[in-house]
């Protein structure tokens, strides 16, 4: 699921704690988990409802100013299928986050991530891709990873699964839109460039 980031603030902040989304088939259930900048969401419930069954308090609690507005925005969707209310809440802090925010790193923790940087473009099927991929957001922090796959002539899908492997490594960190450095991948960067 993807979260506007003032909704990711009124999660973290206890103000939220209910999404509203129009699915055919709920991609979550009970019990997941999403890693997010702002903390681990963990999913408490997925129900189906009608718009009847909306009251005022799930739009105050959703972050809306009132029903007709969560309603409105649910109407404009353009996703086929029916209204569901995703009861969730923050587990605790998103171990990748902390990770990307440490920056003060020792000469030997920056050369144990070159060494793996190193492994994992080795181990690559295609040529080396992690400096490049890294260099390619720094350069265009926020761009969309539609853009950034197409720069690099690559698809989008396996683009955006390399980010996500350079992000486990807590060096980049996804905006609303694209990504960034993380300030552990810009104290790397530093580190690589000659």
């Amino acid at each position: 699921m993807l979260f506007r980031r003032e909704v990711l603030e009124g999660i973290a902040g206890g103000r939220i704690d209910r999404v509203f989304r129009v699915w055919a088939k709920p991609p979550v259930r009970a019990g997941s988990t999403q890693r997010t900048w702002a903390g681990i969401i963990v999913i408490d419930s997925v129900t189906a409802v009608t718009p009847e069954e909306i009251t005022e308090e799930d739009a105050l609690r959703s972050g809306f100013e009132g029903r007709a507005a969560l309603l409105s925005a649910l109407s404009k969707s353009t996703k086929e299928g029916g209204y569901h209310r995703v009861m969730l809440h923050i587990g605790g802090p998103n171990p990748e986050a902390e990770l990307a925010g440490n920056a003060d790193l020792t000469d030997q923790e920056l050369a144990e991530l070159k060494a793996t940087l190193d492994a994992i473009d080795a181990r690559s099927r295609r040529a080396p891709w992690t400096r490049e991929v890294l260099r390619l957001i720094e350069e265009n922090p926020g761009l969309r990873a539609a853009d950034l796959a197409e720069r690099l002539g690559r698809d989008r899908l396996p683009f955006k699964a390399d980010v996500r492997r350079l992000k486990s490594l807590g060096l980049t960190e996804s905006l609303e839109t694209g990504y960034r450095l993380s300030p552990r991948g810009k104290a790397l960067m530093t580190y690589l460039r000659p």
